[in-house]
Order: structure tokens, then C-alpha cells, then sequence
């Protein structure tokens, strides 16, 4: 079923086999398309802000499977088979090349794009991520919190602890967060929260990034409890052709520092 948000175009396709919920937007510009890949338990509407502030750039990015308006996959799946579907919509949408974006969780799936499909991502930007399972981790009781999607599922849950979790201008109240908290309303099931968290179980970037050939933006902030910075100091040192960015925020700069963020996201594709 074709349905419309504000910024997005929505739309089921199957590839492979999957159906994938897919939002677009068409752009105004004459830019390559933008891929966006999200973080764990969120949907389309999450990236809305972002993607409604960068009005020039096609966005293409979509529900992964048992997240959102996606069906659960018949099996488990790994980094690899994600980055095999969002080749396969560039290919849908007829699109050869694209600058990749990623968040959180989805900066691993970015990351694994950029080196499966390296010929089709022609800029990199990972946003408040790291390298796997072979990174500096955040402290235990962050990681319990993330264990399980309940912040999704129980909104007054999800405001106590989003300053925990998020940091920065989180840690100022539950009303930074207010859109974040309603959109999540669309979570699908936590089957697919779990299928998410195992597909990252073991899976590591830093054998491999010292050979990315693509120009990478890596986006942190200072305080984000859930990715510790020096992961971010890590993979600009790991990354031949990088940068780093770093915001007087938390995990959520994108959504809570949009302007300087896109900014910055902005500046970086536009160069020649």
C-alpha cells in the first residue's frame, strides 16, 4: 500500500524475497541519491527530520526486516544480507551510485555497504557509531537498557531513562525527546528488535576499514553514554580518507543538533 508522510513517499518493495517498507523522497537538486541506514528498533519516520532538512538530496531508506512496517525475515540475517537489500533498491530505484549515511546501528550496516558495495557508495557519513563487537563499549548498565526494546514499548519508561542512554541534551528532560517518543509508536515487534541485536553479535569492521577507498565523514558526540567518543577516534584513525566531527551532544545530535548537523552532512557531500 502506497501511503505519504510529510517528507516521504512509502511504498513496499520485494527484493529478494524480502518486502521492505521503503520511504523516498524525490529531491529538488541535482545530487546522487542519499541511502540512510537506522538504528536498532527505529523506523522511516525517525529519519523524517533529517531527511526533510536536506530537501536538494533524493533519500532513499526503509524498515529493515521486523523493524517498522517490514515483515519479520524468514530467517536470521547478517550485516551482509542488509547491505544486499539496499543494493538491491539503488538497482529498483535505478540508481548506480549513492552517498551512504548511517546511524547508531545502521552505521554498521553503512559501513559493511561501503565495503561489499563499494562501488556504489560514493561518499561515506557514519553518525554515533563504531566498529562491532571489537570496539570500547559503554558501561554495563547502558547495555542493559539497550538489551531489550522496552524503551520502544513503554513511553514513560523510555523518558526516565533516555538521558542514560542518549546523553547530552537528553540528559535536560523527557521533552527533547518528544517527537522521538511518538514516532516510536510504530515499532513492529521484538522479535525483529532481537533479530537486529544478533545480527551484530560478532561482527567486526576494524579488520577491514583501513581499506574503505571512499571519502568518510564520522560524525560523534562528546557525551553519548551508549558509543563512548574514542570509538569515533578510532575509526578516523582506522579509515584512510576520514574526518571527524565532533558535537557538544549526545547520541541524538542528528535529531536535537539538526542544524549544525546537517550542516556539516551538507558541506561534506557538496565538495568536490
Amino acid at each position: 500500500m502506497l501511503t505519504e508522510t510529510q517528507t516521504f513517499h512509502i511504498e513496499p518493495i520485494r527484493i529478494g524475497g524480502q518486502e521492505l517498507r521503503v520511504g523516498r523522497s524525490a529531491g529538488s537538486g541535482d545530487h546522487p541519491p542519499l541511502l540512510m541506514f537506522n538504528g536498532i528498533g527505529a523506523n522511516i519516520e525517525l529519519l523524517e527530520p533529517l531527511a526533510q532538512a536536506l530537501p536538494e538530496r533524493e533519500v532513499i531508506t526503509f524498515d529493515v526486516p521486523g523493524v517498522g512496517g517490514s515483515p519479520l525475515p524468514s530467517l536470521p540475517y547478517r550485516p551482509r544480507h542488509i547491505a544486499r537489500l539496499a543494493q538491491g533498491l539503488l538497482d529498483h530505484f535505478r540508481h548506480d551510485q549513492a552517498d551512504v549515511l548511517g546511524v547508531s546501528w545502521g552505521g554498521a550496516m553503512a559501513q559493511q555497504f561501503a565495503c561489499t558495495a563499494s562501488s556504489h557508495c560514493r561518499k561515506l557519513i557514519l553518525c554515533a557509531t563504531a566498529t562491532g563487537s571489537v570496539m570500547v563499549p559503554a558501561k554495563l548498565d547502558v547495555l542493559w537498557k539497550m538489551a531489550t526494546p522496552r524503551r520502544y514499548i513503554d513511553r514513560d519508561y523510555a523518558r526516565t531513562v533516555s538521558g542514560d542512554i542518549y546523553g547530552g541534551d537528553c540528559r535536560e528532560g523527557p521533552q527533547v525527546l518528544a517527537g522521538h517518543f511518538e514516532q516510536a509508536k510504530k515499532f513492529n515487534s521484538r522479535q525483529g528488535y532481537y533479530l537486529q541485536l544478533l545480527a551484530g553479535a560478532g561482527w567486526t569492521s576494524i579488520h577491514w576499514l583501513p581499506f574503505l577507498k571512499q571519502p568518510t565523514l564520522i560524525m560523534a558526540g562528546d557525551d553519548d553514554p551508549l558509543i563512548p567518543l574514542i570509538n569515533a577516534r578510532l575509526m578516523r584513525s582506522l579509515i584512510p580518507n576520514s574526518e571527524l566531527q565532533v558535537f557538544d551532544c549526545g547520541h541524538m545530535f542528528l535529531l536535537t543538533r539538526r542544524d549544525a548537523s546537517v550542516a556539516a552532512i551538507r558541506e561534506f557531500l557538496d565538495r568536490p
